[in-house]
């Protein structure tokens, strides 16, 4: 049996004998991220290693609106082979007063010539580079407590002094 049949059969096997659907992702709000400088931390054991603290921002969209508070940093390791693996912490909070904590994981990578432009601080259209991140919502506010029970992903820009994030909840 080929492992496409395998799959098959495994499927045939499933009640209703069908492959699940595929998540929807439903715009959930856009983040503008404000960066100060990059503090760079230089080798570590997995790769080049830096802190970008988060001093600032906004977050607009149709699930909430609200400001990025001065509380945070991305910490980020560059692989060798130019990957930047993304960990960023930070909180915002909503227009009606929520604080919700926000841990952003990712990978941002393209071509060496692309990137060397990131790294000078030059504009560089999104479309050029994948930045995509996994995001974890958490707060204790009850208005807002189903961000807790939910996944979100986002697709990322990086410019001279900020990030763009448009976050998606899997649905």
């Amino acid at each position: 049996m080929s492992g496409s049949d395998a799959v098959e059969a495994a499927g045939e096997a499933r009640p209703g004998g069908s492959r699940l659907a595929a998540p929807a992702l439903d715009h959930f709000c856009d983040l503008e991220i404000h960066l100060d400088p990059v503090r760079e931390l230089g080798q570590g054991r997995g790769g080049a290693r830096r802190i970008i603290p988060i001093v600032g921002g906004t977050v607009s969209g149709p699930a909430f609106s609200g400001r990025i508070l001065a509380i945070g940093a991305d910490w980020q390791t560059v692989l060798a082979d130019g990957t930047a693996e993304l960990d960023a912490r930070y909180a915002f909070q909503t227009d009606d007063g929520a604080l919700i904590e926000v841990r952003n994981r990712g990978y941002r990578h393209g071509p060496a010539t692309v990137i060397e432009r990131l790294s000078r601080g030059e504009t560089v259209d999104p479309a050029l580079y994948y930045m995509r991140t996994t995001a974890r919502l958490e707060t204790g506010d009850a208005r807002h407590a189903w961000v807790n029970r939910q996944v979100f992903v986002g697709t990322g820009a990086r410019l001279p002094a900020a990030v763009r994030i448009a976050l998606y909840r899997v649905g």
